[in-house]
């Protein structure tokens, strides 16, 4: 049997879990939901307070592996993989991992290259703290991802706007912290690693090129391609980074996705997640005999040896459509059009119209995802962009509460 914890049953989900069975794995779900209500989506998952986790509510298991899809469900997989003993990332090291502040200690401690960084109260004078920090800057919550709330400032009039609204997404009821990481900006092209850790070692699974400049005010990702188009003494040094990173944190069995900026020929960590690369995006990488990336962790859940799988050679990637403003989602036009590009394999939009729309720093999520195939990384960034050129989204205003 395997374990899946997650927050709620989206598509992830969804694919982790048709993965397994074909893997002729039975699967159990651990949500965070009411333990009051009767299996509501007919699922049969097990209720976990994931605020508070009494792993004594928990009914007898026995697993024989266990995996986290996003960020909180991942620690609360640690803790009860240490519970039942079964493989994978220590909570300690997970805990590093999801807190900023803690994961640049880290780093710091393990000689990687480290921006000046200070942690600062939400509760602060902001005007205050504007005067003690370096610019250009860039001011994070601690505990987010996917770079909602990450906010540049390149002086203190912009510092203080940046520290009050991120103080304000900081109260939001699934936020809910006071701690503001601020750190010297750091210049350079992005990175995104996917790689995957048995018994402490660490397995590179694919590099991810972010073509489009990540310079501020905010950090939206969009494209992601894969291989790398950078030389081989970059991704040597990136996969040197990452596995020093790693270490440095304490992950030792289960999915990493971690993200780092080079500039020159030094290479700066960003952040490392002891969880498989997030939404859809997963479907870009295919190894051998087709093999999903969910069923390769699944398959290194369960402790099968995956080091000698294979990536596929075709190029691929991903983009994660963008927000453009503010407002209801009304329709998407010109979906079928954009599926009829050459090496577009799909379209597929995941915001449902007649909700509500908020694109970053306060949002967390995307209109959609557009995934191609072609022969060189920079045909399918091409390819991706001309697909993305023919939707059109139609937004209604929200309405001010009177």
């Amino acid at each position: 049997m395997i374990i899946i914890v997650a927050a709620k049953l989206g598509y992830q989900v969804r694919i982790f879990s048709e993965a397994a069975r074909q893997m002729g794995r039975q699967v159990t779900l651990i949500t965070d939901r009411c333990h009051q209500l009767d299996d509501p989506w007919g699922d049969e998952a097990i209720p976990l307070q994931f605020d508070n986790p009494d792993l004594s509510s928990l009914p007898p298991l026995r697993a024989d592996g266990i995996i986290g899809v996003g960020d909180r469900p991942a620690y609360i997989a640690s803790l009860i993989a240490e519970h039942l003993g079964v493989p994978f990332h220590p909570p300690i090291a997970m805990e590093r991992a999801k807190d900023k502040f803690l994961a640049r200690n880290c780093f710091a401690a393990a000689g990687l290259r480290t921006p000046w960084y200070q942690l600062f109260k939400a509760s602060e004078h902001p005007v205050s703290v504007s005067n003690a920090v370096p610019y250009p800057c860039v001011l994070k919550p601690i505990g987010l991802s996917a770079s909602r709330g990450v906010i540049r400032a390149n002086d203190p009039d912009q510092f203080v706007a940046a520290f009050i609204r991120i103080r304000k997404l900081l109260r939001a009821p699934d936020v809910r912290d006071d701690r503001i990481l601020v750190e010297s900006f750091i210049p350079g092209r992005e990175f995104a690693v996917e790689g995957v850790m048995r018994n402490g070692k660490f397995q590179m699974l694919a590099i991810f090129d972010k073509p489009d400049p990540l310079d501020g005010p905010f950090f939206e990702e969009t494209i992601y391609t894969t291989p790398s188009r950078a030389s081989a003494e970059i991704c040597k040094l990136i996969e040197a980074t990452v596995r020093l990173a790693v270490a440095a944190l304490g992950l030792t069995n289960g999915p990493v996705h971690s993200e780092l900026r080079v500039n020159g020929d030094q290479a700066w960590m960003l952040e490392v997640a002891g969880r498989p690369i997030g939404g859809l995006c997963a479907q870009t990488l295919k190894f051998d005999g087709g093999m999903s990336l969910e069923e390769l962790l699944l398959r290194q859940a369960i402790q099968q040896d995956v080091s000698q799988l294979n990536r596929e050679t075709k190029s691929a990637g991903v983009m994660m459509i963008p927000i453009p403003s503010e407002g209801i989602l009304e329709r998407v036009d010109g979906v079928d059009v954009a599926k009829q590009i050459e090496g577009v394999e799909d379209v597929i939009i995941t915001a449902k119209e007649g909700y509500r729309m908020i694109p970053l720093p306060e949002g967390s999520s995307y209109l959609g995802f557009i995934f191609a195939r072609a022969e060189s990384s920079s045909e399918v960034e091409q390819i991706l962009r001309l697909a993305h050129s023919k939707l059109t989204f139609s937004l209604l205003p929200v309405l001010p509460l009177v």
